[in-house]
C-alpha cells in the first residue's frame, strides 16, 4: 500500500473539554520512530463511550484508542514493512511478565500505558507506537471496517468466551445495552452460537434497538416494560449468559434477577456497582459474576478470520462516518445515542 512522504508537522484535534466538548486544532511535530517503534498514518478511528470524560473534561494527550492505519515509517529493529495496513491494540503490554507469557496481554503486570488515554492516540493523523501493539490486516479490508476488530469484536468475544468457560450449554444470551459494544456483543453471539441463537438486547434508545433488531436480536424496550417482562414476552423463563456492556447498576441488578441457575453474568462495561446476596444470588443457584477487560492481543488473528467471513453483517454496526474536521459534531451525535459505531476518518 503506497504511503506519502511523512511531513514535519501535523494538525491534531485538541480536547479542551470545558463541559461543552470544546475541540480546537493545533500544530504538532510528527514524531520519529525510535528502536522498536512504528509511525502509523491513521486513516480511521472509532468513537467510544469511554471517551466521554475526555470529550467533556479535556485531555492532555490526543485521544483515540480504536485506530486503524498504515505504517508510514519504521524504526531500527522493526520487522513491519512501511505501507502495511493494520489496527492498534490499546495496551502497551510488556511481553515479559507472567500474564504476557501466557497470552493474557490485557492483564499485563507491567503495563506501560494505554493508547489514547495516557499516550497519544488515533484522532491525530500520525501516532507513534511500539511495533508489538500493531496488528496487520489484509489490504482489501477497508480500514474503517478494520476498527471493528477492537472493541466491537475483540472486547465482546473475549467477554462471551469468558462466560462460556463456566456455562457450556448456553441456549439464551442477554445483552445489557445496545450501544456499539452491545451491538458487537449481539453480532458476535450470533456468529459464535449460530444465527438461530436467542439473543435478547435491552435498551432505552429506539434507534439502537432498531439496529439490534436488524442484527437479529430480540429487543426489550425498557421505556415500555421491565426487563423481567421483556424476558417473558420473548418466551424465556431465564437467561443463561448475560453480557453487561452498559456499566449501569440497574442493568446488572435487573439481569441478575433473570439469570438462570448455573447462569453467568459477565461485566464488560466499566461504571457502577452491583449488590449481591452471596447465598441467594450465587451459592444456591451456582451462578457466577465475572469481569472482562478488553481482550488478548493473540485473539486478533481469529477475529480477523471472522471479519473476513462476516463483513457484510458486521459492517451494519457502523452507521456514521465523519472527517476529522467534524469530530466535535461526531461526538455530539454519538452521545445523543442515535448512532451505532461512529468512525472519524483522516
Amino acid at each position: 500500500m503506497p504511503v506519502s512522504a511523512v511531513p514535519d508537522e501535523m494538525t491534531v484535534p485538541r480536547f479542551l473539554g470545558k463541559s461543552t466538548g470544546k475541540i480546537d486544532f493545533v500544530k504538532k511535530l510528527v514524531p520519529e520512530p525510535g528502536p522498536g517503534e512504528l509511525l502509523v498514518r491513521v486513516k480511521a478511528n472509532a468513537l467510544c463511550g469511554s471517551e466521554r470524560r475526555q470529550f467533556f473534561g479535556g485531555s492532555e494527550v490526543t485521544p483515540g484508542h480504536e485506530a486503524a492505519g498504515v505504517v508510514a515509517d519504521a524504526g531500527p529493529g522493526t520487522h513491519t514493512a512501511v505501507g502495511t495496513p493494520g489496527v492498534i491494540y490499546l495496551m502497551y503490554f510488556c511481553g515479559e511478565c507472567r500474564s504476557c507469557k501466557l497470552g493474557f496481554t490485557n492483564q499485563c503486570l507491567n503495563k506501560r500505558g494505554d493508547v489514547g488515554f495516557n499516550k497519544d492516540g488515533g484522532y491525530g493523523p500520525y501516532t507513534l507506537i511500539n511495533e508489538s501493539i500493531f496488528f496487520p490486516v489484509d489490504e482489501d479490508i477497508p480500514l474503517a471496517e478494520a476498527t471493528m476488530l477492537l472493541d466491537v469484536m475483540g472486547t465482546t468475544r473475549h467477554a462471551i468466551e469468558r462466560g462460556q468457560r463456566l456455562r457450556q450449554d448456553v441456549e439464551s444470551i442477554g445483552i445489557a445495552g445496545a450501544g456499539p459494544v452491545g451491538l458487537g456483543a449481539l453480532a458476535m453471539a450470533k456468529i459464535l452460537f449460530g444465527a438461530e441463537a436467542t439473543v435478547l438486547v435491552s435498551d432505552l434508545v429506539p434507534y439502537r434497538l432498531g439496529l439490534a433488531e436488524r442484527l437479529g436480536g430480540e429487543v426489550v424496550d425498557l421505556r415500555e416494560q421491565t426487563l423481567a417482562e421483556g424476558v417473558r414476552s420473548h418466551g424465556l423463563d431465564a437467561i443463561d449468559l448475560v453480557i453487561d456492556t452498559s456499566g449501569k447498576s440497574v442493568a446488572r441488578q435487573s439481569y441478575l434477577e433473570v439469570l438462570a441457575k448455573r447462569g453467568v453474568l459477565v461485566c464488560a462495561g466499566h461504571g457502577e456497582d452491583l449488590n449481591l446476596d452471596v447465598s441467594r444470588d450465587l451459592i444456591a443457584p451456582e451462578r457466577a459474576v465475572l469481569g472482562s477487560e478488553y481482550f488478548c492481543y493473540c485473539e486478533l488473528a481469529s477475529n480477523l478470520e471472522l471479519l473476513r467471513e462476516h463483513r457484510p453483517y458486521l459492517r451494519q454496526i457502523i452507521t456514521h462516518k465523519y472527517p476529522v474536521q467534524d469530530i466535535k459534531e461526531a461526538f455530539e451525535l454519538f452521545f445523543e445515542g442515535n448512532t451505532g459505531k461512529v468512525i472519524v476518518e483522516q
